[in-house]
C-alpha cells in the first residue's frame, strides 16, 4: 500500500514519516511555505528516539501524482475546516483500471472532532475513523515533533459507519512497525467522542496560554460537564476515562515542558483559522437539537474564532476574563 498523507503537518507528517521508516511507500501532502521546506530540506522529524531528516516525495495535489493506484490508502490529516476542500479535490482524482478515490480509495479521518468521516460518508465509499493519541508539535515550515514514548502515539481504527475489516487490520499491522500502536476496533466513533471530551479545552489553552491553572480546570470541567448532557440527550455513547486511561497510560508518557496543542498551535503559526467550530461548536449543536444548553462552549467556541479571525497571539487573554464571558453567558441561558 502507499499512503498519501493530505496535510502533513504536525499529525500527518509524523505518521508520515514513521511509515516511510519501516519502508512503507509515502507522499506528503502539504501547501506554502511548509510545502516548500518540505520538499527543499526534508521532513525534520523529532521523536523520542532522536531527529532525523526524511527525504519523502511532495505534492500540493492529486494532479502532480496523475493517476492513482487502486492499492493508494488516503490518510486525511488535515484540520476539520479544511476537510471538505481536500475531500472535494482527492474525491474526484482518477484511479488506474477505473473510477475516482470517492468510488475506490479508503479515506481514513486522522482528525480531532467527529464531523470530517460524516463529511467524508458522504463523499467516500470506504471511510475509517483514527482516534489519534499523539502529542506533538509543528510550529516552523518543515519541521515537526513527537516526544511521547515508549509509543509515539495511539491510532484507533475502525469502519467509521461502525465495524472492522481486513483492510483495517492490514493498516494497522503497518502503524504497529511503525512506533505506533493501533487497536482495530468495531465502535471507533465512541473512542473518537471521548477524545472531543478532552479536546474541548484546546480554545482555553490556545486563548489564555498552555500552562496548567487550576481556573482553566474548573472552565474545562464545566465544558465537558455540558458535551456530556448534551451527548446523553442524544443517545451518543463514548469511552469511560478508565477504558481511556488503560488504553494509554504507561505507552505514551510526554517529557515536561511540551508547548501546546494543535489550536494554540495553529494561532501560533498565524493560520487564519482554528477548529472551534467542529470541538465545542460539535457540542453547541448538539444542545441545540437536543434542548441542552451550552454557554461554556459556546464562548469558547466565539472566543478562539476571534482570536484565529483577528491575528490575536495565543495566550493573550487571561482565565479569568475567559471565565467571566462564560458566566455571563450561562446567565443569559
Amino acid at each position: 500500500m502507499r499512503y498519501i498523507i493530505i496535510g502533513a503537518g504536525a499529525i500527518g507528517a509524523i505518521i508520515g514519516g514513521r511509515l516511510a521508516e519501516t519502508g512503507a511507500e509515502v507522499v506528503l501532502v502539504a501547501r506554502g511555505a511548509h510545502a516548500q521546506a518540505l520538499t527543499a530540506d526534508g521532513l525534520r522529524l523529532t521523536t523520542a528516539d532522536g531527529a532525523r531528516v526524511h527525504r519523502i516525495p511532495v505534492v500540493t495535489g492529486p494532479a502532480e501524482l496523475g493517476e492513482l493506484r487502486p492499492d493508494d490508502v488516503l490518510l486525511l490529516t488535515v484540520k476539520t475546516q479544511d476537510a471538505i476542500a481536500a475531500l472535494d479535490a482527492w474525491g474526484d482524482a482518477e484511479v488506474a483500471g477505473g473510477g475516482t478515490a470517492a468510488q475506490r480509495l479508503p479515506v481514513l479521518c486522522a482528525q480531532n472532532g467527529v464531523e470530517s468521516e460524516r463529511l467524508a460518508l458522504r463523499r467516500f465509499a470506504r471511510v475509517y475513523g483514527v482516534c489519534v493519541w499523539l502529542p506533538a508539535t509543528f510550529l516552523e515550515p518543515g519541521v515537526v515533533s513527537a516526544l511521547c514514548a515508549p509509543l509515539t502515539g495511539i491510532l484507533h481504527i475502525g469502519l467509521a459507519a461502525g465495524g472492522a475489516d481486513a483492510r483495517a487490520r492490514r493498516i494497522a499491522a503497518d502503524l504497529e512497525k511503525s512506533g505506533f500502536e493501533a487497536p482495530v476496533v468495531e465502535d471507533v466513533m465512541r473512542w473518537k467522542y471521548a477524545k472531543l471530551l478532552g479536546n474541548l479545552g484546546n480554545a482555553i489553552q490556545a486563548t489564555t496560554g498552555p500552562e496548567p491553572d487550576p481556573a482553566k480546570a474548573a472552565l474545562l470541567l464545566r465544558a465537558i460537564r455540558e458535551a456530556k448532557a448534551a451527548f446523553d440527550a442524544a443517545g451518543i455513547a463514548y469511552a469511560s476515562d478508565a477504558e481511556q486511561s488503560a488504553a494509554r497510560d504507561g505507552k505514551v508518557d510526554q517529557p515536561p515542558g511540551l508547548r501546546g496543542g494543535s489550536s494554540w498551535q495553529s494561532l501560533h503559526r498565524g493560520t487564519g483559522s482554528i477548529e472551534a467550530d467542529y470541538l465545542n461548536g460539535e457540542i453547541s449543536l448538539l444542545g441545540r437539537l437536543h434542548g441542552i444548553p451550552t454557554p461554556v462552549n459556546d464562548t469558547l467556541r466565539h472566543a478562539a474564532n476571534i482570536f484565529a479571525r483577528e491575528g490575536l497571539p495565543p495566550g493573550a487573554m487571561s482565565v479569568e476574563d475567559l471565565t467571566a464571558l462564560a458566566d455571563e453567558a450561562a446567565a443569559r441561558a
